[in-house]
């Protein structure tokens, strides 16, 4: 089975999460099965200093998983592991219709460039990354080889990628 990937990409504060969230919300409305992968580029945790699973953890277990009825996580400890690359963790998702990417900007999938005024760095991603291949912005975007969209243009982007990845044409 083919994994469908499209990317969102961008310097910090450009938006990406919540453009993210705006498409996974308009793609499972058209009923499509969406998974997310968000790169962290610092020290995170979903757990919480004295649960169960926390205390697992911290006594040396290299993965825990919490299961309930209504959800259920994996949490793996690298310790002295390097971090996995993106694909590693496309193989461990269940089955979808398309995996959006958020952050890895090294990564060579297709992704869209977030760009929004006051975001770190307005230096343009695209013209050192070839698989870049649209722009989201709230700002005028002068990069006349790429589709612009307007950020909050969810619709639209969304019908970009459905067409990008393929999956308009099922």
């Amino acid at each position: 089975m083919t994994i469908r990937v499209f990317g969102i990409t961008g310097w910090k504060n450009s938006g990406k999460t919540t453009l993210t969230e705006r498409l996974v919300a308009e793609l499972t409305a058209r009923g499509y099965r969406i998974a997310t992968v968000k790169h962290a580029h610092h020290d995170f945790d979903i757990d919480k200093p004295g649960a169960d699973s926390f205390r697992h953890r911290a006594a040396g277990a290299v993965e825990t998983a919490i299961v309930s009825g209504r959800r259920w996580a994996l949490m793996h400890e690298l310790r002295d592991e390097p971090e996995p690359a993106l694909g590693e963790i496309l193989a461990r998702l269940s089955p979808c219709d398309l995996v959006l990417v958020e952050g890895y900007k090294r990564e060579a999938h297709a992704k869209i460039e977030v760009r929004r005024t006051g975001a770190r760095s307005s230096e343009p991603l695209c013209r050192n990354d070839p698989a870049i291949v649209a722009i989201a912005a709230d700002h005028i975007v002068d990069e006349p080889h790429l589709p612009v969209f307007a950020i909050d243009d969810v619709t639209a982007i969304a019908d970009f990628i459905l067409a990008s990845t393929g999956l308009a044409r099922l």
